[in-house]
């Protein structure tokens, strides 16, 4: 079982679910493909070779979600990302930055071709390349944060 799904794995699953649908919903293309179980959109989408993460509308968003691959570059555990305010992924000179960009997303609903600089736990700086950056919205408009998904990436 998922570590960071002991307690509330339907949630999760709610969760990750929306990320998937409002992707489609705005993009028109699919980030992966449907599974008729849970468990295993859970796992396909945690072992996957791209990184996904998703804060929530918190003024001052924190993630929520991050799958493996995310984890990994950033060198944290679940409970750690998922604590983590979401600005705290930019260094200070880019957080300025980071917030035009999430402005951006918040008008245009989403954008691809993104790049930009992260930090990890351990302080190492990589670069994203290629993310595409999308609003959290439900079937009905409802607005429940900002998601991003890359494929590349170089640490710096």
């Amino acid at each position: 079982m998922y570590g960071y799904c002991v307690i509330e794995c339907t949630n999760l699953n709610n969760h990750v679910q929306l990320l998937l649908d409002s992707y489609h919903r705005l993009t028109g293309r699919v980030l992966l493909a449907a599974s008729n179980e849970h468990a295993d959109l859970l796992d396909d989408l945690n072992n996957s070779p791209f990184a996904l993460v998703s804060h929530g509308t918190e003024s001052d968003p924190v993630f929520n979600y991050g799958n493996q691959t995310a984890l990994d570059l950033f060198a944290m555990s679940w409970d750690e990302f998922v604590a983590l305010p979401s600005r705290y992924s930019a260094e200070q000179l880019s957080r300025e930055e980071r917030a035009r960009l999430l402005h951006e997303v918040q008008e245009k609903g989403f954008i691809d071709h993104y790049s930009g600089v992260r930090i990890t736990k351990d302080r190492r700086r990589f670069l994203i390349k290629k993310a595409t950056v999308w609003n959290v919205i439900d079937e009905r408009g409802n607005f429940h944060g900002q998601a991003a998904t890359f494929d590349e990436w170089q640490f710096l």
